[in-house]
């Protein structure tokens, strides 16, 4: 089992944000467990609390920014990828203006602030969110890719590619945070010198400097251009000198410095889905934009597993919450399609039924009759017949409406249903219940062994009379 942690004592940083310009306050304090990352704006009064989470995440362009209200904070990215790097859970983020600090570009002050006061062991567990099958995502442009996969810890391959230009094609990966310190923190921020013009007339980078980012040049520099340089940065002309493709003194540490850096902004990024994760994550051509929308889609994806992963429990014993004959008042099937046999546990948002597989079903005679095997249309059947339940119970007058099954999809049949077992079905709301429609996800057990899952859209419709 690991635990939760925190710092064990505060940390200020100060500095300009790289596109405000304007030079704010950082402080990080231990927070209590199951806080998680949040920032106090403490310039304003009262001050305002932000969650590190993806679905407050605001605008994209060359940063990320949390968003509350009126209020934002931006460039977040460097610092929360720190913290995930270094396995902090809780903190607090005590901040008196709108932008991080952009320090040197990269997350290593932070790392080696974080370092020099330790980490705190907390009581609670950490709950880490474990992919178990596939995600993908293609982003708004069709270069853009990502897909995570089942790993026991947290891995990153990134891809990137700029053709034509100094850095070309790169490739960077990360096997375990304990190598987040030494291969990513210190990676910094990077500009092509083409787009500097552009970003400063769009109002951004008023804080950038020669010191906290690599500005890389494809050609030698024109006179006019180093004068242009040197009026921006505030440096002397004969300053201004382009190395190895890279402009003035900030030299790589890595030849893939680049493809690392992005890496570091993923790391930040996909901290804001709020839960530890392990997965190992290959993402091309990344940015905060497709960051955000990823994050977003983890989220998703974790709130459906935190719903499916309770295996229901069955006890032969208790009372039914509803029995056979409730059940034949609210489905209209009969024998040999009457798929329920009782539902045991219901609430809010999810059902739990029963159907007992017997030797003397009818479709055992032929369906395998030498191996017999339930037909999966027909734990489909059940399953929908469960969900319908769910519908039904919770409409006024529900002998006057019917159920059918409208749609399915994401079928799974992961292991045979034999005569003998017991099958518990439960089925989750995805959605509320809209002009006579509701999406469900439904998964069947034996055991403690998922045997079937699928979606599906039941609708609720009137009876003839």
């Amino acid at each position: 089992m690991e635990y939760q942690n925190t710092i064990r004592n505060s940390i200020t940083l100060s500095g300009r944000g790289l596109h405000t310009g304007s030079v704010c306050h950082v402080t990080l304090t231990p927070a209590a467990e199951n806080t998680g990352i949040v920032f106090r704006r403490t310039d304003v009064n009262p001050p305002v609390d932000i969650p590190a989470l993806a679905t407050l995440v605001g605008s994209t362009s060359r940063n990320t920014t949390l968003c509350q209200g009126s209020l934002q904070i931006s460039t977040v990215e460097h610092l929360l990828s720190a913290l995930h790097g270094l396995r902090v859970d809780n903190v607090l983020i005590c901040i008196d203006g709108a932008e991080v600090p952009i320090l040197d570009g990269s997350a290593k002050m932070w790392v080696d602030a974080i370092q020099q006061v330790g980490l705190q062991m907390q009581q609670a567990e950490r709950r880490y969110f474990s992919i178990k099958e596939p995600i993908y995502m293609v982003g708004d442009n069709d270069n853009v890719e990502y897909i995570a996969m089942p790993d026991n810890d947290f891995r990153v391959t990134t891809i990137i590619d700029f053709p034509d230009t100094i850095i070309g094609k790169q490739v960077a990966e990360l096997n375990s945070f304990d190598e987040y310190a030494t291969e990513v923190a210190q990676c910094r921020t990077f500009v092509f010198l083409h787009e500097i013009a552009p970003l400063l007339a769009g109002g951004l980078i008023k804080g950038g400097d020669l010191d906290n980012a690599l500005v890389f040049v494809g050609k030698p520099l024109e006179p006019m251009q180093t004068e242009i340089l040197s009026r921006i940065f505030q440096r002397n002309p004969e300053e201004i000198t382009v190395a190895g493709g890279v402009l003035n003194t900030c030299q790589p540490y890595f030849s893939n410095e680049p493809a690392r850096h992005k890496m570091l902004d993923f790391i930040g990024d996909i901290a804001l889905i709020g839960a530890p994760v392990k997965g190992h994550f290959i993402i091309k051509c990344p940015g905060h934009k497709s960051n955000a929308n990823f994050a977003r889609m983890l989220i998703n994806a974790m709130k459906e597993s935190l719903q499916m992963d309770a295996v229901p429990t069955y006890n032969p014993n208790s009372n039914p919450v509803i029995g056979h004959d409730a059940i034949r008042s609210f489905l209209p099937h009969r024998f040999p399609f009457l798929m329920v046999d009782k539902v045991i546990e219901k609430g809010e948002d999810y059902i739990v039924g029963v159907k007992n597989v017997t030797t003397d079903e009818p479709f055992f005679q032929g369906h395998f009759p030498d191996a017999p095997i339930m037909p999966g249309v027909l734990q489909l059947e059940a399953m929908a017949q469960v969900g319908g339940l769910m519908v039904i119970t919770e409409i006024e007058n529900p002998e006057l409406y019917s159920t059918a099954l409208a749609r399915i999809d994401g079928v799974k049949f992961r292991h045979n249903v034999m005569p003998g077992d017991t099958l518990i079905i439960k089925v989750h709301k995805l959605a509320p219940l809209r002009r006579g429609y509701l999406k469900m996800k439904g998964i069947a057990y034996v055991g403690n062994t998922i045997v079937t899952e699928a979606t599906f859209v039941a609708q609720i419709f009137k009876k003839q009379q």
